[in-house]
């Protein structure tokens, strides 16, 4: 690996924007395709949102594991991205792009310029925030025994906490941290979830607390916070439970502005690509989380994000030298 926080003025075949899981994975395929690739990354560290928001959460959903805590994952497709040596830029956040002419787009970033003849966009769900509950009193507590992300699941240990919401995140963090926490809590607003079956199911079966039909309206302590008051959809009836930590997981919310300014195709959902993983621009190609397939479903699971980063590599590939096939064999076939 090579860093490097200067303006390099060489012209790579391809440049990937993110340095998450499909991104990784996209720089290892790339070397294995035998593209002068580059890597920049927002962060100073690599792994996007699974070693920001929660390197200490398990994957449950990756081939090969029956779970994976995250941080071991970004380490295990660290090391296999990096073999190839691409040039890896880090703390360096992309504002532009420009398609200068065919097979030469330039990129800006915060530090400077760079070079390449195709993009690879892998910046998972863009620029996101955590959706909050809206409660002043709530919001009062943040970092404070109120936290919208984990990123060091033993901070909880013996802790009382509660965690709001009914999809993937939030059933997760239940489940991680039910051996960890002192008691956990669940609260959620109806008795239809939207995770996986196969953990509603555990989390049915474990020692969790669950608290349906409920929602949170208001949050009480003096330095930090102390009880949580939930009121019944259904009856109204209100409780206050004694809680040290609340962990609101209802959702985030996505800003493509920035990607709109770049003259890409976009829609609510992320970067607008075809079954090649092409974008609108010639040469720019997306994967992973920010790509919304107009021709086949949105599955936003790393294992998508892995094959889509494949097949744009090797499109990006061809793309670059069309006399390049764009399946080039089985890597059983190669001698890494």
């Amino acid at each position: 690996m090579s860093l490097s926080h200067e303006i390099d003025k060489d012209v790579y075949d391809i440049t990937i924007v993110g340095g998450g899981p499909a991104g990784l994975f996209a720089a290892f395929y790339s070397g294995i395709r035998n593209m002068k690739t580059k890597l920049i990354e927002a962060s100073p560290h690599l792994g996007g949102q699974l070693a920001t928001l929660y390197p200490d959460k398990y994957i449950y959903d990756v081939p090969g594991y029956v779970k994976i805590p995250a941080q071991e994952l970004v380490k295990k497709l660290e090391e296999q991205a990096l073999q190839f040596n691409p040039t890896v830029i880090l703390n360096e956040k992309v504002i532009a792009l420009r398609r200068l002419e065919e097979k030469l787009i330039e990129l800006e970033t915060t530090k400077g310029l760079h070079y390449s003849k195709t993009v690879l966009l892998a910046t998972g769900a863009g620029a996101i925030s955590m959706k909050k509950l809206g409660i002043p009193s709530i919001e009062r507590f943040e970092g404070k025994g109120v936290y919208y992300s984990v990123t060091n699941k033993w901070a909880f240990r013996g802790k009382k906490v509660m965690i709001v919401g009914g999809g993937d995140s939030a059933i997760d963090w239940a489940l991680n941290l039910k051996d960890i926490a002192s008691e956990v809590m669940l609260a959620h607003r109806r008795a239809v979830f939207r995770a996986q079956e196969a953990k509603v199911m555990e989390i049915f079966h474990s020692d969790v607390r669950m608290l349906i039909p409920y929602i949170v309206k208001d949050a009480h302590g003096t330095e930090k916070l102390e009880t949580v008051t939930l009121i019944n959809t259904e009856t109204g009836e209100e409780i206050t439970l004694e809680v040290d930590a609340l962990i609101p997981q209802i959702g985030y919310e996505m800003d493509n502005s920035l990607y709109r300014s770049w003259g890409l195709d976009v829609d609510e959902r992320g970067v607008r690509v075809n079954g090649r993983m092409e974008t609108n621009i010639p040469g720019v190609f997306a994967a992973g989380d920010i790509a919304s397939p107009i021709d086949s479903i949105k599955l936003n699971l790393i294992t998508i994000g892995f094959s889509q980063a494949i097949i744009a590599v090797n499109c990006a590939k061809h793309y670059v030298d069309p006399s390049a096939p764009v399946f080039p064999g089985h890597t059983a076939k190669l001698r890494l």
